[in-house]
């Protein structure tokens, strides 16, 4: 008995062993200069293949069987190529996928025609040391805008006038003068059901390396809270990689160092309160030395926790904030999607996908098709429970550095082959789905599942109805960090924020009928209010 135990408490202690995968490689005919992108362009939620060169942008489509369908379509000389970066969405909601590319000295547009055969080049005379791009919705009005780090000024972003026209702006999402901004990734760190942004930072001084972290206040206006909640380092990073790494239902953050002259990676658990703490001692990764400016992350192997792609090694979740350094061949850091359409991830980069030749685990694909929100639903929270626990995704378009990878949601499970679905649109609608079988890829179509009048009751309280400033609530212990979402009655977002106390202030609301949602991970609850 005292061996079985003690034997027991020496497993127990050992690290856990991540099941690793192998890869291998297929070499595949591109021409363009810049072959960095692994995105869907034509609207089958199939990851395609593309490269790019000044006047010509190839695509391989993938096929239902896993093959590719190539074309070549020629373009007007493009003034801007993706030397930094490359960023792609369907940002006039044509169906057809559009292109940034992001380059030494300005930014371009490539605008996909009606039927994909034909894109138009749309370049400013902006100039724009570019570093990351992102398309992200930065002002919430279901239209797609455009963010571009520059490297020597504050930061550009191009704001959508609802007709895929752009508006340029430069300032105010990260204004040091000289610039040093790199990588640029859109997440929700707060678990509020607003996108927030942050830059890894590089080059110069240490205040133009500070990190940055600009909190969006639900309202349409950003704050920078780095310093504040832990994140603002003087490291020399180029981007950084934001998942849940142990599954408690928060956004942790691995910052991965570009040189190891002026500190060394950073693994920051999310404390569950806006702070973060850096984990990376007992996290197994203390003698990961390499460094790269590519750091990205997805769940390589299926097993339910998300790994990190760093320096071209695969560095292993164990789902609890540890990790295991992989040995894995035939892996590089480059644009990431399922090629093959086998539910593993594969990575493409230059001339050649490097397939993962995958294992027994389930897994699911989630295509988020945006109807009040921007169209691929990009901002959207992505949440799924099984045996395995909760896991959650971001929708993102731009992560890492350079390159463009898949925007599609992809999760692995394990042995689980059920699973609940909670989409978070960021126009604030909510879709449910339960009883989900593993191993297949599904479309879901935003407020296809549930509507704001699914979830009105009797039993929500406010007062006083109507009301010219403060609207009270009832009991509300049911419910667990609560956030409440305010709509119009064409059913738009007007307000959003976590639920401080039992009463908000709508004072700064114009006079009409209003529905007022409350709701946290189980419980979604509706009321009418009218502000006087």
């Amino acid at each position: 008995m005292k061996k079985t135990i003690l034997l027991g408490a020496l497993l127990a202690a050992l690290p856990l062993m991540a099941q690793e995968v192998t890869f291998s490689l297929q070499n595949i005919a591109t021409i363009g200069s810049y072959s960095r992108t692994m995105v869907d362009m034509d609207g089958d939620h199939l990851d395609d293949i593309v490269s790019v060169s000044s006047n010509n942008i190839q695509i391989f489509f993938q096929q239902d069987d896993g093959s590719f369908v190539m074309t070549n379509i020629t373009t007007t000389n493009a003034d801007n190529m993706p030397s930094w970066s490359m960023a792609a969405a369907d940002y006039d909601r044509n169906g057809y996928t559009d292109l940034l590319y992001g380059g030494g000295s300005g930014v371009t547009f490539m605008r996909a025609s009606d039927d994909g055969t034909a894109y138009t080049e749309i370049s400013g005379s902006e100039y724009v040391f570019s570093q990351r791009s992102n398309f992200v919705d930065i002002n919430n009005d279901g239209h797609l805008d455009a963010f571009v780090c520059h490297d020597v000024e504050p930061n550009v972003y191009y704001i959508n006038d609802g007709n895929g026209d752009f508006t340029y702006f430069q300032g105010g999402l990260g204004d040091y003068p000289s610039g040093g901004h790199y990588g640029s990734v859109w997440i929700d760190y707060d678990n509020d059901r607003d996108v927030d942004l942050f830059i890894a930072k590089c080059g110069g001084e240490s205040a133009r390396r500070d990190n940055e972290l600009h909190n969006n206040n639900g309202d349409g206006t950003f704050s920078e809270v780095g310093a504040l909640v832990g994140l603002e380092d003087d490291m020399q990073t180029w981007s950084s990689a934001w998942a849940d790494y142990d599954n408690d239902g928060d956004m942790d953050a691995w910052i991965g160092a570009s040189s190891l002259g002026d500190g060394f990676h950073r693994l920051m658990r999310n404390n569950g309160d806006g702070t973060f703490t850096d984990v990376m001692t007992g996290s197994g990764l203390e003698t990961f030395n390499s460094t790269d400016v590519e750091n990205a992350t997805h769940d390589f192997n299926n097993d339910g926790y998300a790994d990190i792609a760093s320096a071209n090694t695969i560095l292993y979740g164990n789902g609890d904030l540890t990790f295991t350094i992989g040995s894995t061949s035939n892996f590089i850091n480059g644009a990431f999607g399922d090629a093959n359409n086998d539910g593993f991830i594969d990575v493409f980069q230059g001339n050649t996908i490097h397939y993962n030749d995958g294992n027994s685990n389930n897994w699911l694909k989630i295509y988020t098709v945006g109807t009040d929100s921007n169209v691929d639903g990009l901002g959207a929270r992505v949440e799924i429970t099984s045996d395995l626990g909760t896991q959650m995704r971001d929708v993102r378009s731009g992560e890492g550095f350079g390159d463009m990878s898949s925007m599609n949601t992809h999760f692995g499970l394990g042995s689980d082959d059920t699973v609940d679905i909670t989409v978070y649109w960021t126009s604030g609608i909510i879709d449910i789905m339960t009883d989900v079988s593993a191993n297949q890829a599904i479309e879901i179509i935003e407020g296809s599942t549930l509507g704001l009048e699914d979830t009105l009751v009797d039993n929500l309280i406010l007062y006083p109805n109507p009301t010219s400033a403060i609207l009270n609530l009832g009991t509300i212990n049911e419910f667990d960090t609560p956030i409440y979402t305010i709509f119009d009655v064409n059913g738009r977002r007007v307000a959003n924020a976590k639920l401080e106390g039992e009463s908000i202030d709508v004072s700064r609301l114009s006079q009409g009928n209003y529905i007022l949602r409350v709701f946290d991970k189980k419980t979604i609850k509706t009321q009418r209010f009218i502000k006087k």
